[in-house]
């Protein structure tokens, strides 16, 4: 079967399928659903977590073995398959249908994955997923399906948004789930359960859609240089200090240097996240800045940022904020910029 997001919950209470597959590109959502049948398994007893990812594919026969597997106590199990590609290959899929075949006993599967594809929809591993557990797929919101979010996601938190309160949010995170959470989350710590009306929105929320130096990193290594180049300006104009700035490139670039190293070296990429610290939120933010950035590349822009640092120090001639403007165009390329 397919769930809405909004379904998931309510299906969860009712009773728990053998497979689940949670798949989209917008991360708030992904994980939420995620977590949700986590959270519904751990509270059925499924007490062993098993946790694969994979990134080459050469750990199918890792996922094979787990689900042939008892535990030794006869514990439930929840197997947790990453799959960021949305592609298991020939081997993966034969073994996904394999398992939804024959599922094994006292075995919860979920799947996370990227978003998939229509033609991969029609592939038998979905299909068969789809025939015994349920498959929910989330996607970026826009327009009437937003403001229906943040109200329902104000509700939960106690909340009530007017009319005008809603648009006013939505206009202001544009389409940053993330950053929405952030935000209703702050307006219930400053009003508890309230009814929230514009003025507050305009009086407690961040301005002009998070403009802040960690939405202008995301930006960057999502490749979205129009926005990207929208927040330094805004940035600018505010008079945000600039060491500041600097500060947060600087340290995700190296994240982003480290990961290219250390899957140079042969380290899986879940390994790798983990090493540097990079949480399931902005994991798809760093894979993205993977495939565009090589690592000579990450190591020029480093360079131009340990530049720009000596400029803001009055060490080296030159405009700070000029070249920041370059860093934004070398970090991102003109087809991604929407």
């Amino acid at each position: 079967m397919r769930l809405k997001p909004d379904q998931l919950e309510t299906a969860l209470k009712n009773r728990l399928l053998p497979v689940y597959l949670v798949s989209g590109d917008e991360p708030l959502q992904l994980g939420e659903a995620a977590d949700a049948v986590r959270l519904a398994a751990r509270q059925a007893g499924y007490a062993v977590r098993e946790v694969i990812a994979i990134d080459s594919g050469n750990e199918w026969p890792a996922f094979a073995s787990e689900t042939e597997s008892l535990s030794i106590f006869s514990d439930k199990k929840l197997i947790d398959l990453h799959l960021p590609s949305a592609k298991p290959g020939t081997e993966g899929g034969k073994l996904l249908v394999h398992y939804c075949q024959s599922p094994p006993p006292d075995t919860l599967l979920l799947i996370s994955v990227g978003k998939i594809e229509k033609s991969a929809q029609k592939t038998q591993w979905f299909q068969a997923i789809e025939q015994l557990g349920a498959v929910i797929q989330v996607w970026p919101l826009q327009g009437a399906e937003l403001e229906q979010w943040l109200r329902r996601r104000a509700e939960r938190r106690g909340l009530s948004l007017e009319m005008d309160a809603v648009k006013s949010l939505s206009a202001r995170i544009e389409g940053n789930l993330l950053a929405a959470a952030q935000e209703i989350e702050k307006l219930y710590i400053l009003h508890g359960n309230s009814r929230i009306t514009r003025r507050m929105i305009e009086d407690g929320v961040a301005d002009s859609a998070r403009f802040d130096i960690y939405a202008l990193s995301d930006e960057l290594l999502a490749g979205r240089l129009r926005r990207a180049l929208k927040i330094l300006r805004h940035l600018q104009a505010e008079g945000v200090a600039q060491p500041v700035i600097v500060w947060a490139l600087a340290r995700d670039i190296r994240s982003v240097i480290h990961l290219q190293t250390e899957l140079k070296q042969g380290a899986s990429a879940d390994n790798a996240f983990r090493k540097q610290a990079i949480w399931d939120n902005r994991k798809p933010l760093f894979q993205t800045a993977l495939k565009r950035l090589s690592l000579s590349q990450s190591l020029a822009v480093l360079n131009d940022i340990a530049r720009i640092d000596r400029q803001v120090k009055g060490q080296a001639r030159g405009d700070a904020w000029e070249g920041l403007f370059a860093v934004c165009v070398k970090c991102c390329k003109p087809m991604t910029d929407f």
